[in-house]
């Protein structure tokens, strides 16, 4: 079975390596040009590919005419894509004479759309996984391959989620692969009435609101801490980033926001229920600090108001 592969981010990397361990046939690698205004914490799949001997496609945008050419002539009998963050057209859907198919990283069909490790921690899910799928020109809708669940730890941040489904597609693949190219991997409808669907998230949605509860806090600022934007209140109409925090059920009776202790562990601040432990922090324009540390060196003290400045 001869394969183009469109892959990107770590996850895009894990797989592509994966096909070269069980010997897949792949004629090109389309990927992105890394963004040089983005955190790039994750492997290298254009090097991966290179290392390997294979040709590097880093278009501005696959579906153009160029390169739906370039690819047609390449003829695959299968388009496999995993975290390409472009969506395929109908005249490059068309091209594989078996399909295209797709590795999104929820159990679908909930958490259809973009961002989904982020959005499963932000809401709280206890478990996520990943899906391989036949794609159609509607993101994420497509009959299911195979799917592989993870279980999300009460610590799991997006960056440990991530590597998570990272070693669920490899063991993914390397279980249904020998099935796509034998023919004989199924193709399950999804159930549309299950589906779920979350939007692509920006650096202003880690904006903290302390009306929420404690526990929703903390599950905002791990879906966002490194190497994402981050979560983040005012001080003082100061930007100040929460990296790492932990959540309790219990609190002084204190106005959502209100620092209400500092100690060695940090800052407690009271929510809608319960209170964060500020960890780790970061004045915008400095440098991050344990908490205790931040507050002693710029004089935050008991009594002070969070986020009574927003300005997104």
């Amino acid at each position: 079975m001869r394969l183009v592969v469109m892959a990107y981010q770590d996850i895009g990397y894990v797989c592509l390596d994966e096909l070269f361990s069980l010997g897949a046939d792949i004629a090109a690698v389309v990927t992105h040009r890394d963004d040089p205004h983005e955190a790039i914490w994750f492997r290298s799949v254009a090097e991966r590919a290179r290392s390997a001997g294979v040709p590097v496609l880093e278009p501005a945008s696959v579906n153009s005419p160029e390169v739906v050419d370039e690819i047609a002539r390449l003829a695959p009998d299968m388009i496999l894509s995993f975290y390409f963050r472009e969506i395929l057209s109908r005249d490059i859907l068309a091209l594989p004479s078996q399909g295209a198919l797709n590795l999104h990283g929820s159990l679908l069909p909930r958490y259809r759309g973009r961002c989904p490790v982020n959005w499963v921690l932000v809401h709280g899910e206890t478990e996520t996984g990943v899906t391989l799928h036949h794609m159609e020109l509607r993101p994420d809708t497509g009959d299911i391959v195979a799917q592989r669940a993870v279980p999300i730890a009460d610590e799991d941040t997006a960056l440990t989620l991530n590597r998570k489904l990272g070693a669920a597609a490899r063991a993914l693949l390397r279980e249904t692969f020998p099935r796509l190219v034998a023919g004989t991997a199924p193709r399950i409808p999804q159930d549309h009435t299950r589906a779920s669907y979350c939007g692509g998230r920006r650096p202003e949605d880690g904006r903290m609101v302390w009306s929420q509860t404690a526990r929703q806090l903390y599950n905002l600022v791990r879906a966002v801490t490194h190497p994402y934007p981050g979560a983040f209140t005012w001080w003082r109409e100061q930007q100040l980033f929460v990296w790492r925090a932990q959540a309790f059920d219990e609190a002084p009776v204190a106005a959502p926001g209100e620092v209400v202790a500092i100690s060695s562990q940090g800052i407690l601040v009271a929510a809608g229920t319960g209170a964060l432990l500020l960890d780790q922090v970061q004045l915008a324009g400095t440098d991050e600090k344990p908490a205790r540390e931040l507050a002693a060196r710029v004089g935050l003290v008991v009594g002070d108001q969070l986020g009574g400045h927003e300005r997104c």
